[in-house]
């Protein structure tokens, strides 16, 4: 069998194991392990099976999961999220739009302490759209605007996703973290500035409220001191160059379980559960790694990508043509598959047509978490507007579609910017060097 042919057939094998709801990393490894056994032999394939894990696991950057999930987890019940939007709201909440505004902005300083797109929407779905129902935002709007907000999550450095990305892709994950900052801020610029237009050209959908005084601001800003601390220790010490990322981790799941312990919210339950989310987790993300590294091993050996490379390069397609057929292909796939399952399954071809046309992987890595994220509101999947919707079943969900669709245009605007420059994404990280 020629290996494009095998090729072919494996990644059609991976997403029927997928559509028929085997774990991505199990049909990856079962996959990759045929695959491999079919190319030389049974005794060679199970050798991977073994080897690959066990290298992976050598590696400090796989240790840093664990803890920024545990750090995700412990900031949660410690209720730090509470108290970033309880400031957000007593600084923007009087304005127009003022509470989309300060639940963006929340999400934004609280991803940056949870590192999931997921976890982020769930907790400000909790926290904040109840309040801003309750003081007369339209539900489709305010869920549209935590929908998206909360893909700040994922976006803000530290990122778990771009954790993954850097230990399947070999890249340093701090340079990922540095090169996420500037498509970070344009996100939240991007999204306060759609929330100004809406609620200027529809002022019924975000009424303002009561100005906070000076005493509430004051109080607000005192009961936020714990987590601007894990937010200064955590990323500060990164980019300032006081740890090393796994450090950095490492501190921050210690201060988020101290202050959860102070604040008295580290009840036996609440240990337990964060312990059995975070392992489970990280057990998920882990095979799904390990799946990942084991087809990236099976398809480097038919040296399909090269020949994919060298054929593309051949027709003489302008890159940024391909990058932008590689994005579109992207996104037709999230519209079936999760987009993290299609990064994972997809990177080791792709990233050496990326690689092959002379764009910086690293930069790769930041296009893949705007599409990851834009896939978690667009429809027909969009996992953060059915987490929305489950919280709040009263709000249809086409409602909360038609309130993402603002936030995905300027997304997509963003997305077409990051592509056309690649220097917004990397000139941080060439700076710093």
């Amino acid at each position: 069998m020629s290996p494009v042919l095998l090729v072919v057939i494996a990644l059609a094998a991976v997403f029927v194991l997928i559509l028929l709801h085997v774990p991505i990393g199990i049909a990856m490894v079962v996959v990759g392990v045929v695959s491999f056994a079919s190319m030389t032999n049974w005794t060679a394939a199970l050798g991977l099976m073994s080897a690959e894990p066990a290298s992976m696991m050598m590696s400090l950057d796989i240790g840093v999961i664990p803890l920024f999930l545990l750090m995700g987890s412990f900031a949660t019940a410690g209720g730090l999220s509470d108290d970033i939007y309880r400031l957000a709201h007593a600084l923007l909440g009087h304005r127009r739009g003022g509470l989309g505004v300060a639940t963006v902005l929340g999400c934004g300083l609280f991803g940056s302490i949870a590192g999931s797109s997921v976890a982020t929407t769930a907790t400000f779905g909790r926290l904040a759209l109840p309040q801003m129902r309750k003081r007369g935002y339209d539900g489709g709007f305010a869920s549209g605007t935590i929908a998206c907000g909360g893909t700040l999550g994922a976006m803000v450095p530290p990122s778990v996703i771009l954790v993954i990305y850097g230990i399947i892709a070999e890249q340093f994950i701090l340079d990922l973290f540095v090169a996420a900052v500037v498509p970070a801020l344009l996100a939240v610029v991007g999204y306060v500035f759609t929330i100004w237009l809406v609620t200027r050209l529809r002022p019924e959908l975000a009424p303002t409220g009561p100005r906070a005084d000076w005493a509430e601001v004051r109080a607000a800003l005192w009961q936020c001191r714990a987590a601007l601390v894990l937010f200064v220790c955590v990323s500060g010490g990164i980019y300032g160059g006081v740890f090393q990322v796994t450090e950095a981790a490492s501190l921050g799941a210690l201060l988020s379980v101290a202050f959860a312990a102070l604040r008295g919210r580290l009840s036996r339950p609440v240990l337990v559960e964060a312990l059995r989310s975070t392992a489970a987790a990280t057990g998920m993300i882990y095979v799904a790694i390990f799946g990942a590294s084991i087809m990236s091993y099976f398809i480097g050996l038919t040296r399909v990508s090269d020949d994919l490379v060298a054929l593309l390069q051949g027709l003489n397609i302008p890159p940024v043509a391909v990058i932008s057929l590689l994005v579109v292909m992207y996104l037709v796939l999230g519209a079936v598959f999760d987009e993290t399952a299609a990064m994972l399954i997809t990177l080791p071809f792709v990233l050496p047509i990326v690689t092959g046309f002379g764009y910086d992987p690293v930069w790769w890595g930041i296009i893949n978490l705007v599409v990851i994220n834009l896939g978690m509101v667009i429809p027909p999947i969009g996992m953060n507007v059915f987490l929305l919707h489950g919280l709040s079943p009263d709000i249809p969900i086409r409602s909360i579609y038609r309130g993402v669709m603002p936030f995905i245009g300027i997304d997509l605007a963003r997305l077409a910017l990051l592509i056309l420059f690649p220097g917004l994404t990397l000139w941080l990280v060439q700076w710093l060097k």
